[in-house]
């Protein structure tokens, strides 16, 4: 790699006497599990699709022994948040995904008034600083407030591949929040569907014609009239956790939203993302991380 070389990220398949004689539409489809959204993405590259090193159509086809690549990083980086230098707390990364500790009133995503300065610029600029031709691509949300663990695919087949896991046993996402009351029964699902709030901009509440939203909570401990509560989501409806919480009598402590706001306690809805478990995208292996709450939620116990 050249001293002003770019590390770019491929997909590559060698081709047995099985495939032999294949189309190499069929093995990026079917083998490799490429959308057509992401082959149209790389195609007109030179090092988009090749065989052996050479740039080759789709309706190719391959004979054993030769390897099949496809360049999976971004060509370009239209639509991607401008990169700036800024605070990221990386917990785990590799070529195709990081994994990152959110602190709390940082947004995930460049929206008005907020251009240079989200988890998206950051991400931007540690990736130029590596000279990695990697996106932001977020499999999942967190509200600005929300603390703790963001999976962020750094190309668009990494996040197709994880948005597809969501809310299934392959990608669990488990949530801890400070509640004020005391969840009765200690433990269960709350299954009421949610949708958008007519009286306000960003609210959300519980309606019948709302979407389905399931979320199963436990109590872990109490401290006094809070409770501590570890939360799993069936869905992921915008704000489910806390119009869920709201809705059974306990709203987040701090959340102006749906409960009070409290800063002289916390000056955000007491909610952090925990713990994560997913299936790579790439390699299939488990994989597993853990983020211990935060000190202005354990002040509050």
């Amino acid at each position: 790699m050249g001293e002003n070389s770019v590390k770019i990220r491929y997909l590559t398949l060698y081709i047995t006497e099985e495939l032999a004689g294949t189309e190499v539409n069929t093995l990026l489809r079917r083998q490799l599990g490429l959308s057509g959204t992401v082959l149209r993405r790389v195609k007109w590259l030179e090092d988009g699709i090749t065989v052996d090193g050479s740039r080759v159509n789709v309706r190719c086809r391959v004979a054993a022994g030769q390897v099949l690549s496809v360049r999976l990083s971004d060509p370009d980086s239209a639509g991607q948040p401008w990169p700036s230098r800024g605070p990221v707390v990386i917990l785990y990364e590799d070529s195709d995904l990081v994994i990152v500790n959110k602190p709390p009133d940082m947004l995930v995503h460049p929206s008005h008034g907020h251009f240079a300065d989200t988890l998206g610029n950051y991400l931007m600029w540690h990736y130029l600083e590596n000279r990695e031709a990697s996106g932001f691509h977020p499999v999942h949300r967190l509200d600005k407030g929300t603390t703790g663990l963001l999976v962020a695919a750094k190309h668009p087949y990494g996040q197709e591949k994880l948005k597809k896991q969501l809310h299934t046993g392959d990608f669990r996402r488990i949530y801890l929040a400070v509640c004020d009351g005391i969840p009765q029964p200690s433990e269960g699902l709350i299954d009421v569907p949610i949708g958008p709030d007519e009286n306000s901009l960003t609210a959300q509440r519980v309606r019948p014609d709302g979407k389905a939203s399931r979320t199963h909570y436990r109590v872990v401990r109490t401290a006094g009239a809070r409770a501590l509560v570890e939360l799993e989501l069936d869905t992921g409806r915008t704000h489910q956790i806390r119009v869920h919480m709201a809705h059974i009598g306990c709203p987040l402590t701090g959340d102006f939203l749906y409960g009070t706001e409290a800063p002289e306690l916390i000056s955000r809805p007491a909610l952090h993302s925990a713990r994560v478990e997913i299936t790579h995208p790439v390699t299939g292996e488990g994989l597993e991380f853990t983020c211990p709450l935060p000190e202005d939620m354990e002040k509050l116990l």
